[in-house]
């Protein structure tokens, strides 16, 4: 059996988490024992009697603002918390792409800390996290979503949480979106698969993958064809096979 990788929230709403964490590739992964996912309550370890964990901006501003001292505390609670980073989800972050994902998957553990409200103490950033992730250049109202766009991204990339080989020919994995899917019927409404792919040759159908992926990522995602120059002309410039 596989060692789970520990991965702790820190969260002010954990119910958000309970369907996510039962079903889809989490679900799996979970009942396959290589991950082990930890929902860390934020308001107990909040102040005074009503276990405030906000209050609102020096200098003035709108919304509240997460206060540091129960995010020290939540997170210093977490045994071993020092033996993985500590991850702050933030749109001021770095952006969280497939090759991040495939770093956090090498982990040892895992701490994310699910922002609130205006932000989070800057002091939070400074002094606790090790890291800072952004999920797009966007705003959510709180950090669960990203959290689970992170978790689930880097679950399923664990040794035994999916088939080896669906990890393999996925979108970015060479920093390409993925080449067009198609199943039964062969003709449906008049719209037909591409005969390669009905042909039973192997390699032309892995040709045509690879020429309709790079055809797609010309289109929808420029920015990853970094180096077209160094493709051969065939792949550059050669149409795609239908």
């Amino acid at each position: 059996m596989p060692t789970p990788l520990p991965i702790t929230i820190v969260t002010l709403f954990p119910d958000m988490f309970g369907g996510w964490m039962e079903q889809g590739g989490v679900g799996r992964a979970r009942a396959r024992g290589v991950v082990d996912i930890t929902l860390l309550d934020l308001r107990p370890f909040g102040l005074g009697t009503h276990l405030q964990v906000d209050d609102y901006p020096f200098g003035g501003g709108a919304g509240m603002v997460l206060r540091p001292e129960p995010l020290f505390a939540a997170v210093e609670s977490i045994p071993c918390v020092d033996e993985g980073p500590i991850i702050l989800l933030s749109p001021r972050g770095r952006r969280f792409t497939q090759s991040v994902a495939q770093e956090f998957a090498g982990m040892s553990r895992l701490t994310f800390i699910a922002g609130h409200y205006e932000g989070v103490d800057e002091r939070v950033g400074e002094h606790l996290a090790t890291d800072e992730i952004s999920i797009g250049d966007y705003v959510l109202s709180g950090g669960e979503p990203a959290a689970m766009v992170v978790v689930d991204a880097v679950a399923r990339l664990l040794p035994g949480a999916m088939d080896e080989a669906s990890g393999r020919e996925e979108s970015f994995v060479e920093d390409m979106l993925e080449y067009p899917q198609y199943t039964r019927p062969a003709d449906f409404r008049g719209w037909t698969v591409p005969d390669v792919l009905v042909s039973g040759h192997h390699a032309k159908v892995a040709s045509w993958r690879r020429e309709a992926a790079l055809e797609r990522t010309r289109k929808v995602r420029p920015d990853l064809v970094q180096d077209e120059a160094q493709m051969s002309t065939e792949e550059a410039e050669g149409p795609i096979v239908g």
